[in-house]
């Protein structure tokens, strides 16, 4: 590991929570229904808790049942990255910030029109902004 990895590793260590840095740097998964923003509903816009990029706005936000919070749309296409997951004997597409490749959760394609699809987010890996 570089100097610069170990100093950035101690920068996010001492500013993210305990939880947070779990999930965005380790890939952790919250329990559901436990997430600050899994019953979210004011109007607005969710960021990268770790760099601050836009990632989703609350128009796209549903309710799926899942326990995590759910968007059918990035707010850009250019904003996450997918990669293929298969950790815990399974096939996901794991879904990361493109600015700095902090992991956000899955993508499914079970989701509600226009686009099919569920950004099934960790509420550790966001922060909204109204």
């Amino acid at each position: 590991m570089s100097e610069q990895t170990k100093s950035n590793d101690a920068e996010l260590r001492a500013r993210l929570t305990p939880e947070q840095y779990h999930v965005t740097q380790e890939k952790g998964t919250e329990r559901a229904f436990t997430g600050k923003y899994w019953n979210h509903k004011e109007d607005g816009k969710y960021h990268c808790i770790v760099c601050g990029e836009l990632l989703f706005d609350s128009s796209t936000k549903f309710d799926s049942g899942c326990g995590w919070p759910s968007f059918n749309q990035q707010v850009t296409p250019e904003a996450i990255d997918v990669h293929a997951d298969h950790s815990h004997g399974m096939v996901r597409e794991e879904i990361v910030c493109h600015k700095c490749g902090a992991h956000l959760g899955h993508v499914f394609p079970d989701g509600p029109k226009p686009t099919g699809l569920r950004y099934c987010v960790n509420s550790a890996s966001i922060q909204f902004e109204k």
